[in-house]
């Protein structure tokens, strides 16, 4: 079985995305062959952008901040133009994910916006395939997708807590979104092997 390769490219500006980002890391390594590396895009190196450019898919993340991803992550973004121009991440599967202190905090616009990248780049998006939790009298907020995303994961973690304290239903939210993006990569893989014969 190939390996299924799967990069991270995350931000995060107080700790509580990075512990996010390492939920959807322990949700690909879920899956048989799947291995997955976590770069932090703040501070991007050449061996950094080759881990993207190798892997078979790309979950971005950051935090929402003013509605929309933290500038570190819009940074990161404009710098992938060489990439785009090349159309180096045509056809990878890609995802993302987004925490902020509000429930909404206009979680679904950098969701929007992280989707829109990957279209940009000729990639294919991979939603979050969960229905959402809490959302009747007799749910309660320790379900996964507890606040309704379907493009990616959201979650949310109040602004004077640190990152120990992002909510337990958003990481395994979170974990359930890398195990996805890694079964659905490994699905395309096979498919791709097929087709060459």
């Amino acid at each position: 079985m190939p390996h299924i390769r799967v990069a991270i490219a995350y931000y995060s500006g107080y700790g509580h995305t990075l512990e996010i980002a390492k939920a959807v890391r322990d949700g690909i390594e879920s899956v048989p062959a799947a291995r997955a590396t976590l770069v932090d895009v703040a501070d991007m190196t050449d061996e950094r952008w080759t881990i993207l450019d190798d892997s078979d898919a790309i979950i971005f993340g950051t935090p929402t901040y003013m509605g929309s991803a933290a500038g570190a992550f819009h940074a990161f973004a404009e710098a992938t133009s060489k990439r785009w121009m090349t159309r180096q991440w045509q056809d990878k599967l890609a995802s993302g994910f987004t925490n902020s202190g509000s429930m909404s905090g206009d979680k679904l616009h950098t969701l929007q916006y992280l989707s829109m990248l990957a279209a940009q780049h000729g990639m294919h998006w991979i939603s979050l395939g969960l229905l959402p939790g809490w959302n009747t009298t007799t749910s309660t907020e320790h379900e996964d997708n507890r606040l309704g995303f379907y493009l990616g994961a959201g979650a949310q973690t109040w602004n004077d807590q640190g990152p120990d304290a992002v909510h337990a239903a958003d990481l395994t939210t979170a974990r359930h979104l890398g195990a996805r993006v890694a079964e659905i990569t490994r699905i395309h893989q096979a498919g791709r092997a097929t087709l060459a014969g």
